[in-house]
């Protein structure tokens, strides 16, 4: 096997176990640092041992068994001793026990569930819980979490660390709370998952469509085994956002085209069914809907269209303002004005994103929206600045030629 053939297995083998294996890792020792650092080796050697000897029969148990045994050696090291506050299990003379002694490498639970609940502990700093989770839960890097966050990137790098340093320093247990826990948590582990499948899904264009994929599918599969287990609103409307989304997917090759404006036919209507059933679970609860909830709901409402052939603007009127009044974003603030917009007039929207102000100047969705609007208020010269505007704001490749299109459209 050539190295590139030992690489490529080996990115494969990181993308489909790295959170399963950092969880597992991490879980018993509660050093993530030293966890995420073992992996790291394991990967390394694989593309040396791989080349040599081929892919092992079972890939994570290979990493497993690896990372393992790089983290015996720190903790058997001089420096690690000398570093460490000494316990009971590390008392002068007494025989080394390695928290993996009793574990089988080959079979490798799904701790990632824990490991979120653990970064969500009230012990570590609440800035640093959800960042905590995509990096090393869900295996993001440092950089594409600060963009997630608007956060420089040596901000958010110092925030991981010492918010890994925390859960070893106070030992924070890798388990799930109790039901009395469990609601100051959620939210963070929700919006970990839900963070997992927003930069796969915004980040598609010049990424590897299998990571794509594979991410995405990671989101939902997290969402729904949160749902399943806690059987809370909110986890199964998180589900059904995601579940929804998806459902657009093959309408997202070629050329970049506005929802209202894709094709129902090229929807998912397996993924659009399963979208629903969750969200029918989510309201059954009799809850006020929080914002997975409201925004699972106006997916539908997009979907709907694949049954109507119309789009309920008034419908998503009234839901975008609830989900405004619920969490008051940015972005949630630009996309109800371009839906106000559409149910109502134009102006009424423009004056909405009149009162943004400076808020949303370096804002891609501020300027599109506005642009949209213009050109429905007959104000084309207007509308073609903000178009161009929007373009030179968004990394997304596809979004960029359209809004440039568009620009050159505008009589």
């Amino acid at each position: 096997m050539t190295r590139r053939e030992a690489h490529t297995a080996a990115e494969h083998a990181a993308r489909e176990s790295y959170s399963r294996l950092v969880a597992l890792l991490a879980a018993t020792s509660g050093d993530l640092a030293l966890a995420e650092d073992a992996l790291a080796t394991a990967l390394e050697r694989a593309l040396v041992t791989w080349s040599a000897d081929g892919v092992p029969t079972n890939p994570e148990g290979w990493l497993l068994t690896v990372a393992r045994n790089h983290q015996r050696d720190v903790w058997k090291s001089a420096a690690h001793r000398t570093t460490t506050v000494l316990d009971d299990t590390h008392s002068p003379g007494a025989t080394v026990v390695t928290p993996f002694d009793d574990v089988d490498p080959d079979a490798i639970p799904d701790k990632r569930l824990e490991l979120l609940f653990t970064c969500a502990h009230p012990a570590i700093d609440a800035a640093a819980r959800t960042p905590l989770m995509m990096q090393s839960v869900l295996g993001f890097e440092a950089n594409d979490i600060a963009a997630a966050f608007a956060v420089a990137p040596s901000a958010m790098s110092q925030r991981l660390v010492r918010a890994k340093r925390r859960i070893r320093a106070a030992r924070i247990p890798f388990v799930v709370p109790d039901r009395a826990s469990m609601p100051d948590r959620l939210p963070a582990v929700l919006e970990a998952v839900y963070g997992c499948f927003a930069i796969a899904w915004n980040d598609a264009d010049g990424a590897d469509p299998d990571t794509v994929e594979s991410m995405a599918g990671e989101s939902l599969y997290l969402a729904v085994t949160l749902g399943s287990l806690l059987d809370e609103p909110e986890a199964w409307g998180l589900a059904a956002l995601i579940a929804l989304s998806l459902s657009r997917a093959p309408a997202r090759t070629g050329p970049f085209v506005p929802l209202e404006d894709q094709d129902p036919s090229t929807w998912d209507e397996a993924l659009i069914r399963d979208g629903e059933a969750m969200l029918r679970r989510a309201s059954s609860f009799g809850r006020p809907h929080g914002r997975f909830q409201l925004e699972a709901a106006m997916q539908s409402v997009h979907a709907d269209r694949a049954r109507t052939g119309v789009v309920d603007w008034v419908a998503l009127s009234a839901l975008s303002s609830a989900l405004v009044a619920v969490a008051p974003t940015l972005g949630g603030r630009v996309a109800h004005a371009a839906i106000v917009g559409r149910a109502s007039s134009p102006g009424e929207g423009l004056a909405l994103l009149d009162g943004l102000g400076n808020h949303a100047a370096d804002f891609a969705p501020f300027h599109a929206a506005m642009a949209d609007l213009l050109v429905r208020a007959g104000q084309c010269d207007a509308a073609r600045e903000h178009f161009e505007r929007a373009a030179a704001l968004t990394s997304d490749v596809r979004a960029r030629e359209y809004l440039r299109r568009r620009a050159g459209e505008v009589a």
